[in-house]
Parts: C-alpha cells; structure tokens; sequence
C-alpha cells in the first residue's frame, strides 16, 4: 500500500541502509552493513571539503561476526567517505563490541561501548538495526532454547505480542506466555 501524496516538496538528502547475512562456512555468521548518504545538490562545510550532487558525505560499512550464542566475535569496518578527517578515530573503537551479545538491552550495549564522541553517530545507526538483521538471518533465533524459553523475538512487537493471534497460531506453547516470577513474594506465617 502507497504513501498517501505528498504535499509540493524539494529532495534534500538521500540516506540508502543495507544489511547482508551470510552463514560462514566454519559456523559463524556475518551481517554487512552499509550506510550511503548523499545531497542532490552540491554542498560545502566551511573548513573541510565540497560535494558534488550525488557524490557520498559518509559511505560506510560494517561486517560484525557473531556465534550460534549471538556472541560478537569480530567487527571489521571500513569508511570509504566522511566529512572530517577526524572521523577516522572512530573505528578502533569498534572493537569494543567484541564479545558482547547481539540481544535484548543492544541499543544500551552500543550506548556504553560507543556513545557520545566514544564512537562515530553513522557506525552506531549501523550496529543499532544490524541486531534485528541477525535475528533474521540467524533461523535457529526462531525456535525455542532448550530450556523452554520462548524465542527472543516473542513479546517484542505487535505482530509476536504474546496474546496475539501469530504466536497463538506459529508458537501455541507460547500463546498467553508470562515470564516466571524472578522474586516470589514472602509469606510470613
């Protein structure tokens, strides 16, 4: 279904994101981003370049490793254009994520690892949905752990809203799920 038509308008900015996932041949997985900004005009930062219309203010790209667990085993990054030579400092930094889980609370993850001037603003836009790209490249994130846990993914929309009608029809173990109580309140006697 279209967007409704859009009020008279000029473009000012193109920002294309694309993701990749690949199952390596020694068991790991790879997801690939890349993230391409551009201005249909030319435009000008005082004190550090000029751009044609069309031609890249960031292009960057992302290759994050991870294992069956969805442990990070590797970052690899590579900046191809950016507006600052400054910019440059920001990779390194990377590797900070190495080790750490591609699961619930990975906004805050990248946050601690990487915010404010840690990090470079595009690299993080680029991990923040790299996450959701895993989960969708990994199939097994889809079935439940073996400790009859239901998949990541439940609860996490409206579409997988445990009460709702997909997991009542794709995951009925699971159909009206409430996670066990961590703290069973006292009883005094």
């Amino acid at each position: 279904m279209p967007l409704p038509p859009a009020a008279p308008r000029q473009p000012m900015h193109t920002r294309r994101v694309t993701y990749q996932g690949f199952r390596r041949d020694d068991g790991l997985w790879d997801i690939e981003g890349e993230l391409h900004d551009s201005k249909p005009h030319d435009i000008q930062i005082r004190g550090e370049g000029e751009w044609k219309a069309g031609e890249p203010i960031h292009h960057m790209h992302i290759r994050v490793t991870f294992d069956e667990t969805m442990v990070i085993r590797a970052i690899a990054v590579a900046m191809d254009a950016f507006p600052h030579d400054h910019c440059t400092h920001a990779p390194p930094n990377m590797q900070r994520m190495v080790g750490e889980v591609l699961g619930r609370g990975w906004r805050h993850t990248i946050q601690r690892h990487l915010g404010d001037i840690q990090g470079c603003t595009h690299l993080r836009e680029l991990l923040f949905n790299l996450a959701t790209a895993a989960f969708q490249t990994r199939t097994g994130s889809f079935t439940p752990s073996t400790e009859g846990l239901p998949p990541a993914h439940l609860g996490q929309c409206v579409g997988w809203d445990f009460n709702g009608p997909v997991v009542e029809r794709v995951y009925p173990m699971f159909f009206r799920w409430q996670p066990p109580d961590r703290k069973k309140p006292r009883v005094n006697t």
